[in-house]
């Protein structure tokens, strides 16, 4: 899978017995889902006359949404490609001394690889959700129930990629690294939790001018 294709394409592999493409896919597409909705708020508000000293703003957020989008898509067979490459590290040979410490090392190569993929998936929907706040302060009030729709996506593309982090970090042996990939992960998780919802409240409050 180089791409995620149609929709349905991507939902009929999604419910496949195959393990490719799984919840880390998922999780990339939630969260390009999220900065998609917050470049559509920009670009609506960015239309309207009576929207220009938002202009600025709107322009700046909506540069960056769109570098997460592109970003967050090619995570998508990022993910694929981490869960393939355990999966083959696993299959190596292990006969001989030399083939145990070889395949050894590749699934520790592949479980670091497969760590560090959901940790970037959750560091960039921090930064939707970061963005979707900026969205919600300034754009057009037509469009603010889709920004407050994209903070839900990303809040919830971020904690589906925790899961991934929580079930590699414990089989590595460096665990240094394990650690603070876990700590780096919790501390996302709890900052995106407290500042999605001050953007879903400040959408409600918006909301009802």
């Amino acid at each position: 899978m180089t791409s995620p294709g149609t929709i349905d394409d991507f939902l009929e592999q999604l419910a496949s017995a195959a393990p490719t493409p799984g919840g880390g896919s998922a999780a990339a597409i939630m969260g390009a889902m999220g900065a998609a909705l917050v470049s559509m708020v920009c670009n609506v508000t960015l239309g309207k006359k009576d929207q220009e000293q938002a202009a600025a703003e709107m322009q700046a957020v909506h540069a960056e949404s769109e570098r997460l989008r592109a970003r967050l898509t090619a995570m998508v067979d990022e993910d694929i490609a981490a869960f393939d490459g355990l999966m083959a590290a696993y299959k190596l040979p292990k006969s001989g001394d030399d083939d145990k410490a070889h395949r050894s090392a590749a699934i520790q190569a592949a479980l670091r690889r497969a760590t560090e993929v959901p940790l970037d998936c959750a560091r960039a929907c921090a930064a939707v959700i970061a963005l979707a706040a900026r969205a919600t302060s300034q754009g057009y009030h037509g469009v603010i129930s889709d920004a407050g729709a994209g903070v839900v996506a990303a809040h919830a593309a971020l904690r589906s990629a925790a899961l991934n982090v929580y079930i590699n970090a414990p089989a590595l042996k460096d665990t240094e690294f394990a650690r603070r990939s876990v700590a780096e992960i919790e501390a996302l998780a709890a900052s995106s939790t407290a500042d999605s919802e001050a953007v879903y409240s400040l959408v409600r409050r918006r909301l009802a001018e």
